[in-house]
């Protein structure tokens, strides 16, 4: 016999998105039910780098104390260097008086969250399994799961919320798994942790590239220091063959990440992801919301996953937990939640799209370089990573404009994003998208 539940929330997944929205829900006196297949504390594939924009949003959850108890060191200082141009070495405007990044391996800070979630009063069920999408009538009422042992359980709740990741089982029930606007990421991604012995290094998130190559050392808890590689995808084959090889030639063709770990041993396995696709998906409906990577994920490139994760987690509670009720005025709110993760998000994931280039290091770079390396525009560059300003905003569009005359390579779109107009605030983002499809779309569909 299936037991049936009635709760005003369910939601699918309890990481970064699902914890945000459960821990606002409850927050908002709403009762609340989040499932998640895995026990905490878990890992999962992740560069989980926070700059001082995300650390806030922690903050706005009420996380942030436990999330430091786990001894990552504060990042309050940002460098990136290449070949043939000055060093960039910039500190952060605050932002709700943080200014200082932190680099967290989500085996802990995922449990921070859940730990957060339950304080709150949110309900999170690890080791559940979703079975099924109840949809009545063209409207979301519930999940069918099987908890831990084996119980099938019926979830009924006004909203049903997938926050289940990039291969998100709700997008694909519901029909939306196809993106409405993706791009195909010139990079993929291997990472592994090093005894960080760099006392001086400790409090820098750095990058450094050369040639075709990108690496990256953000020190993290536990004495370690995450070294992210992103070489072009040409080249996952060589890491498919022989990850230890293809691992250690990347960073010795970085000499700068090479010094930096100069005298770290490695801690860890290295961990891979290829092919990757950035994307917007359909994300609200009658009676349902994708949060997180389940309806948005940019290239990794720019370390924003997170940061969206927990703050449009937050915001869906906090613009619908007063008409969960009110079937028509949560639609109504649904989509005016999408349309504002749309607005805020559009921008960055052409900026991201464009950071990810697998090209050259050459005149381009060295120029945003010597640009970003004045101390009066130094700090804006981090200010943009930390979504304070618009990416259009703060680079040269002289530059920009010259870079973005090199043809279009992979995006594709598949339907408008109708929140989307032609500002000229958006000049970046068209200029890097190429795309007179594109601004047909906007054009047609105005803020």
């Amino acid at each position: 016999m299936t037991l049936t539940e009635f709760v005003d929330v369910v939601i699918v997944g309890a990481r970064c998105a699902g914890s945000a929205a459960a821990i606002s829900f409850a927050r908002a006196g709403r009762s609340v039910i989040a499932i998640d297949a895995a026990k905490f504390p878990s890992s999962t594939i992740s560069t989980h780098l926070l700059w001082a924009g995300g650390v806030a949003e922690v903050a706005r959850l009420g996380a942030l104390e436990r999330v430091e108890s786990l001894g990552a060191p504060r990042l309050p200082v940002g460098f990136a260097a290449i070949p043939g141009a000055p060093a960039i070495r910039a500190t952060y405007t605050p932002i709700d008086g943080i200014d200082y990044g932190l680099c967290v391996r989500r085996y802990g800070f995922d449990a921070a969250l859940v730990d957060t979630a339950r304080a709150a009063g949110a309900e999170v069920r690890e080791q559940t399994q979703l079975l099924e999408l109840l949809v009545e009538d063209g409207r979301a009422t519930g999940i069918v799961v099987r908890e831990r042992g084996g119980r099938v359980a019926e979830l009924r709740a006004k909203l049903v919320v997938g926050a289940d990741g990039r291969r998100s089982a709700i997008a694909k029930q519901l029909g939306v798994s196809e993106p409405t606007l993706s791009h195909h990421n010139e990079r993929c991604c291997f990472y592994s942790y090093f005894r960080d012995l760099r006392g001086e290094w400790r409090n820098v998130a750095a990058q450094w590239r050369a040639g075709r190559e990108l690496g990256t050392a953000f020190p993290c808890d536990g004495g370690l220091v995450l070294v992210l590689l992103m070489p072009p995808n040409e080249r996952a084959e060589a890491f498919r063959r022989d990850r230890e090889t293809a691992f250690a030639r990347t960073i010795d063709q970085l000499p700068g990440l090479s010094d930096r770990l100069a005298g770290c041993p490695r801690a860890e396995r290295i961990i891979g992801a290829t092919n990757l696709l950035s994307y917007f998906r359909r994300s609200s409906g009658p009676g349902w919301a994708l949060v997180g990577d389940a309806g948005h994920f940019k290239d990794p490139v720019t370390a924003q996953g997170i940061r969206d994760a927990l703050r449009f987690g937050r915001l869906l509670a906090e613009q619908t937990a007063s008409v969960l009720d009110d079937p028509q005025q949560l639609d109504h709110a649904l989509g005016n939640w999408e349309a504002q993760r749309d607005a805020e998000c559009l921008e960055v994931y052409h900026w991201s799209n464009l950071m990810g280039r697998a090209d050259e290091v050459g005149p381009f770079d060295v120029a945003l370089y010597e640009h970003f390396s004045r101390p009066e525009h130094a700090h804006k560059l981090l200010d943009v990573h930390s979504r304070l300003l618009r990416p259009s905003e703060v680079f040269p569009m002289e530059l920009v404009v010259d870079v973005s005359a090199r043809p279009a390579s992979g995006d594709q779109l598949a339907g408008p994003i109708t929140s989307i107009g032609e500002r000229p605030e958006l000049a970046l983002a068209r200029y890097i998208a190429r795309s007179d499809r594109r601004s047909a779309s906007s054009a047609e569909h105005p803020d």
